[in-house]
Order: structure tokens, then C-alpha cells, then sequence
């Protein structure tokens, strides 16, 4: 992760997903693993489980699940809106908010690699596998050997980090792509957007320059583009002008360095670009709804993840 004199370069490890659970005949086999991403966490889960065991589950974040065994279980998946996975499910996303159930059909172990996003890095993200918007529904993937690879690779360096970040960073790409991208059949910027890898390079832009101004202009630059073409196109790409997309980045730099609960608002302004604390606050309420203050006093109310459990327990996370 960047340097000095950008403390905004550490804000994603900041992220901590959020989730409740309500889980029965399920055991946790080894410790949970987890490892801190740009705007996202990764955690491995190692569980035994009795027929007819499961649990629910329901996160304000949403999250991307993939099966680590050589067979996906014997699992029924399903939410409140009807949607269903049933055995052969290799890979699902729960977008936030989005209720899931889950049942198994047998005793069995069974192995995941859970990533949970703050929303506004997510969309960041999907944007870079040409995905407008995050997706409303819970999405299933079927089986396939190249989700199961890319799976196991992410896997090991949560488990066991061998690289760099980068590594998983670009594994964690591929299987948002693999998910939720949009199919190879499916027509190529037909709408005169951006390519993935511009908005890959904006989006490193920002992260790197989030302490200080960025205009239209330099961002048009980076991508060696006329100003007024690059506004038009962006806008196409990411369904809002730049200038909104640079204060949506600050704002999900903004909360990031909220979780430090000792950071003063005023201190977190200026270090994620804004004049001062008015200004934070103005955007922060425009975009989120509610003052900075209030948004940072409401998510350290709610609980912190929790791991276990055994029967009836409560937990905050697996399947």
C-alpha cells in the first residue's frame, strides 16, 4: 500500500464488514483467516456441518462467497426474493441487505473464501470488469475448474501470504469478473465508455492523490484523453459526471478513517481532500444522507464481527 505523505493509502484496511448470523448444527475446524484488501476483507472458513444444518444470514455489506472443496456441497441457498442455489453452486454474491438462507443436504466439511466490500470500493471495482452499478439480486455461479483455481490461489495467501498484495487484489478482479462480469458474448462498449483498465488507472489515480485536489482535467490526463470527451464518456462508464465520482471517492476515503474513533472529522477533511469540515460534512450528507458524525457514531454502535458457534449460537460470519 502507498506512502507518505498519503495516509489515504492505508484507509482500506480500515474497512470492517458488518453481518450477522443465526447458524444451527454448524463447527468451525480451524481458526478463521483473514486478510485486509483495498476496500474489502478476505476471510477462509473450514466448517463441518450436520444434515439440515445451516443458518441465516444478513450483512449491510454486501459479500462474494466461493466453495474451496473439489466438490461444491450439498447446499440449499435461497433469499427472501425467491433466488436459489442449489448443489453445484461453486461461487455467490449477496448484494447488502439482501436476506440468505442455507441449508445442507448431508453431513459434510466444506471450505470457503469469503470477501466482504464497503459498497463504494465494490463499485469502484466492478466498474474495472465493465459492470455498471452494483448488482440488486443475489447471483449464483455453477461450478467451473477456473472459478475453483482462482479460488484456492486467493485462499492460500489469506492462509498463508506468499506475495504481495497485489496478488490478491488481481485474483480478487478475476473473480468478480468471473461472477458477476458481464458474459464474453456480451458487446464490447457499445456505449463508448471507458475500457476497464481507464478506470482501473483513475481509480489508482485517486487513491494516490486523495489527500490533495483533483480536477477533471488531470484525471483526463491520466487517461490521455481531451477534457471535454473524457467527461462525456466517463459518464458513460460510470453513470455520474467525474466530478461526482471524485467526491464519492473522497466520501469512501472519509469513512475508512472513520473507524478510528480518536481521528478528529477535521483531521480527516483535509486528509482526503476537502477544503475543512464543512465541506466534508456537505458531501458526506449528500451522498450518504446523514452528517459524518452521526454515520461514524451509528456504525461503532454496531457490533463487531463475533466467530463461532455451535448449535443455536450467533455468530457473525460463515456459512
Amino acid at each position: 500500500m502507498p506512502s507518505a505523505p498519503l495516509p489515504s493509502l492505508r484507509v482500506p484496511r480500515a474497512f470492517l464488514p458488518r453481518m450477522e448470523a443465526q447458524t444451527r448444527h454448524l463447527r468451525t475446524l480451524k481458526p478463521l483467516r483473514f486478510r485486509p484488501l483495498s476496500g474489502a476483507v478476505a476471510d477462509v472458513w473450514h466448517v463441518a456441518g450436520d444434515q439440515g444444518g445451516g443458518g441465516f444470514y444478513t450483512a449491510p455489506d454486501p459479500r462474494l462467497v466461493i466453495f474451496l472443496d473439489v466438490t461444491p456441497p450439498l447446499m440449499a441457498l435461497k433469499t427472501a426474493a425467491g433466488a436459489v442455489g442449489g448443489p453445484g453452486t461453486r461461487a455467490f454474491f449477496v448484494p447488502a441487505g439482501v436476506p440468505l438462507w442455507s441449508r445442507l443436504g448431508k453431513a459434510q466439511t466444506l471450505s470457503h473464501i469469503d470477501f466482504h466490500f464497503d459498497a463504494a470500493a465494490l463499485q469502484a471495482r466492478l466498474m474495472a470488469v465493465g459492470v455498471q452499478g452494483l448488482p440488486h439480486k443475489a447471483m449464483f455461479a455453477p461450478d467451473d475448474s477456473a472459478l475453483l483455481t482462482l479460488a484456492r490461489l486467493a485462499a492460500g495467501e489469506v492462509e498463508a501470504p506468499q506475495r504481495g498484495a497485489l496478488v490478491l487484489e488481481g485474483l480478487l478482479q478475476a473473480l468478480l469478473g468471473a461472477v458477476i462480469g458481464p458474459p464474453l458474448n456480451a458487446p464490447a462498449h457499445t456505449s463508448g465508455g471507458l475500457p476497464p483498465q481507464h478506470m482501473a488507472a483513475l481509480e489508482r489515480h485517486m487513491t494516490q492523490t486523495i489527500a490533495r485536489s483533483v480536477g477533471v482535467a488531470e484525471l483526463a490526463k491520466v487517461v490521455g484523453l481531451s477534457e471535454s470527451w473524457f467527461s462525456r464518456v466517463f459518464k458513460q462508464s460510470a453513470g455520474l459526471s467525474p466530478q461526482r465520482w471524485i467526491a464519492e471517492c473522497r466520501v469512501a476515503a472519509a469513512k475508512a478513517m472513520m473507524a478510528d474513533p480518536q481521528r478528529p472529522l477535521a483531521d480527516i477533511a483535509v486528509a482526503t481532500g476537502f477544503s475543512d469540515q464543512a465541506h466534508l460534512s456537505r458531501v458526506f450528507r449528500r451522498s450518504v444522507g446523514v452528517p459524518p458524525s452521526q454515520w461514524r457514531r451509528d456504525t461503532q454502535e454496531l457490533p463487531l464481527r463475533r466467530i463461532g458457534t455451535n448449535d443455536g449460537g450467533t455468530v457473525q460470519d460463515g456459512v
